[in-house]
């Protein structure tokens, strides 16, 4: 089993998939890259609808609450526009180069250290 998580601290690290294979021997913990987590845009379709759905909390009984849950959604799903990403792949090609040669360089340096 994935268990899937972004780098919140409270899941980030050794440490964190060590409890994790401690506690689920069969799970394995999974990040999503720090700077384009799909669970952050998550986060921020969540606190929307907190700011502009839950809040005020002036609800009389839950059926307040789904009425203007969906109420939200459709209007949300009428006005979403698609994303227009600024990170081309060639971006990406460039920048995993980039950690390679920084990764390679570290390297290199641990090497050195290691034999002086």
């Amino acid at each position: 089993m994935f268990w899937v998580v972004d780098n919140g601290s409270s899941h980030r690290g050794k440490k964190a998939a060590d409890r994790l294979a401690a506690a689920f021997p069969n799970a394995v913990l999974v990040h999503t890259p720090v700077h384009a987590s799909w669970l952050n845009q998550v986060k921020i379709f969540f606190s929307v609808v907190q700011r502009k759905v839950v809040s005020p909390n002036d609800f009389t009984d839950l059926g307040q609450v789904g009425d203007r849950l969906r109420a939200f959604e459709d209007r949300y799903n009428a006005t979403a526009q698609p994303l227009q990403w600024k990170l081309t792949t060639s971006d990406l090609d460039d920048l995993m180069a980039r950690l390679d040669r920084h990764a390679a360089d570290h390297q290199e340096e641990s090497s050195a250290s290691l034999a002086a």
